[in-house]
């Protein structure tokens, strides 16, 4: 008996995607990723959402430099501003500058100076430099400047002494000061010994200097007082002869005629610095002063003007030599430690109580050169450019987050954080600049535009950014005139009309919600033509949600871009597919 005909059928099913992944720019990427965005934002996860408006607060000159504090502070043309307004702060070199935030001063370098900003009448030169113009003399004297009885200088002491007489030993190799006790009948060596040094500077000497400073003396006919030298005591005013006191024997009153002395209070040439527990800390590599340096410093406690002060506690200034070759990278206060990077090191200073900091150096990726400033901290996780990616750090070992970039390189990052998402600007190899945005909490990557960014500051609840064409923006609109309309657009990866067990995509329902004024256009393209196809467009007068229907054509894959204008929100893309049996 002969066999009947199997009869075909067919059937409809429904998939839903209603969670968006964000940005994945590699070969095969998951359901509900896009291949590349423009201008949306994770914040209304799992929808998909256009960014909010920027601001453009102001346009600059020639921007140089940004930082935040209690009131936004950036450098423009040479010029520090303030809440605004512009600091006597002027006159500064050109080039990029890194504020740095201490207390309430800001100070800039690489030229070395600084502004209070809670007395705008507080400000100069962290440095400080004073020659001589006349007589400069020296005398031996206590610790506060006065002076002392004329000693006597011989091996062997006087024979009938007063109280506080003194006597300077030569009886040996190393002379030695000593003073009359009459009380205890006996000769007390004067442990430490101090030289005055007189200037004739009509106040000059202490309006630049201070207590404590450690300076660099040259050009003294007294050999004991040149080199590094603490200031142990300072006085004079305009009408009397100004005067320091260093540590130094001095057996006979000298007065030095010609020549000239030299004070200098000096601040390292630094790659970097930072701020952290109440220190600035800064690195150098390369050459200064005629020295190749490969170094780590601090200033004093307190004291951003003093990094040469060494009295023996722990308070003073600290400098280290390292190993690492390379120059450095960055640097930041992460977690109460200042962290300082090349590019495949990692070397943490731990901060010691006593002054016994000691430096812990990891073998690792680093910052990649000329993303320093893709530093930032999210969420107490550190964030930075390395050389081949974009990686998280913990206080371990970094760990790549941004493998959803793909494999195109990138350069000289420029990063902000705010809230759960971290900025990045940077350069790809075309140099074409690219603004993504990482979403800490949810692990999702976005591409919002093109934006090249020079610099970012956290200020208030929104993040300020200042961009090549030297306009000042706000990221998230708070304060400047906001754009018209946010323009976007998420383009799919790769999906195959024909799905396995004779599957094919019937037609596919877009959900939106759309206020007034919002447009949104569907785009597909066949077989990697590319060209895109508008398959369907809606432009709201009203505020409300949608369903837009789209019918692709029989093909063997397809991609999808959605367009749009405005305030919009995808909730979800369904797929209606028609399944037919294997009997064709």
């Amino acid at each position: 008996m002969g066999l009947l005909p199997t009869l075909g059928w067919e059937y409809s099913e429904r998939e839903v995607t209603d969670t968006f992944a964000g940005y994945n720019r590699n070969l095969k990427i998951g359901d509900g990723e896009f291949f590349h965005t423009e201008n949306l934002t994770s914040a209304y996860y799992p929808l998909l959402a256009n960014r909010k408006k920027r601001g453009r607060v102001s346009g600059l000159t020639a921007p140089q430099g940004l930082l935040a504090k209690e009131k936004l502070a950036y450098v423009d043309n040479g010029t520090l501003y303030y809440d605004g307004a512009a600091t006597p702060v002027t006159g500064l070199s050109g080039g990029e500058k890194q504020l740095v935030s201490m207390g309430a001063y800001i100070v800039v370098f690489p030229d070395k100076v600084f502004y209070n900003t809670a007395d705008s009448t507080d400000y100069g030169s962290m440095e400080a430099t004073y020659t001589s113009t006349g007589v400069v003399k020296y005398t031996m004297c206590r610790l506060d400047g006065s002076d002392y009885n004329t000693p006597t200088v011989d091996v062997d002491p006087p024979a009938s002494p007063a109280n506080g007489d003194i006597w300077i030993d030569t009886s040996g190799a190393t002379h030695i000061v000593k003073q009359w006790v009459s009380v205890s009948v006996e000769w007390i060596e004067i442990p430490t010994v101090y030289t005055k040094v007189e200037f004739i500077s009509y106040g000059e000497v202490p309006g630049l200097f201070k207590e404590f400073d450690g300076v660099t003396i040259s050009g003294s006919d007294v050999d004991e007082v040149n080199g590094d030298k603490i200031i142990y005591s300072i006085g004079g005013d305009t009408n009397t002869k100004d005067y320091i006191v260093v540590v130094g024997l001095l057996e006979t009153a000298v007065t030095q005629s010609t020549g000239y002395v030299k004070l200098e209070r000096k601040v390292p040439e630094l790659d970097y610095v930072v701020e952290c527990q109440n220190r600035l800390w800064g690195c150098k590599y390369g050459i200064a002063d005629g020295k190749n340096l490969n170094e780590i410093y601090c200033c004093t406690l307190g004291d951003f003007k003093n990094w040469r002060q060494y009295m023996g506690l722990s308070t003073d200034s600290w400098a280290a030599s390292v190993g690492s070759d390379g120059p450095w990278t960055g640097a930041i206060n992460y977690l109460g430690h200042p962290m300082f990077f090349k590019e495949n090191r990692i070397h943490r200073v731990s901060v010691s109580s006593a002054g016994a900091h000691q430096i812990t150096e990891t073998v690792c990726r680093g910052v990649q050169e000329g993303s320093s400033k893709s530093l930032q901290v999210v969420n107490e996780t550190l964030i930075y450019k390395s050389r081949s990616d974009v990686c998280a750090y913990q206080g371990s070992f970094p760990q790549s987050i941004s493998e959803a970039l793909g494999e195109l390189p990138f350069y000289d990052a420029v990063a902000g954080a705010i809230g759960d998402r971290y900025y990045i600007s940077m350069r790809d190899g075309s140099d074409a600049w690219h603004l993504f945005t990482f979403d800490i909490k949810r692990g999702i990557w976005l591409r919002e535009d093109g934006l090249h960014a020079k610099a970012f500051a956290r200020y208030g609840d929104d993040l300020y950014c200042i961009t090549n064409d030297n306009a000042l923006f706000t990221m998230l609109g708070s304060e400047g005139t906001l754009e018209p309309y946010v323009s976007w657009q998420a383009e799919t990866g790769l999906m195959y009309y024909q799905y396995p067990d004779r599957k094919y995509v019937q037609r596919y329902n877009l959900r939106l919600f759309m206020e007034e004024g919002a447009e949104v256009d569907v785009y597909l393209q066949y077989d990697s033509s590319g060209e895109w196809i508008r398959q369907g467009r809606i432009k709201m007068k009203g505020t409300r949600t949608v369903t837009l229907p789209i019918r692709p054509r029989r093909c063997d894959h397809l991609r999808m871009k959605i367009v749009g204008k405005g305030e919009v929100r995808l909730y979800s893309i369904a797929r209606i597919l028609t399944i037919g049996s294997d009997v064709g």
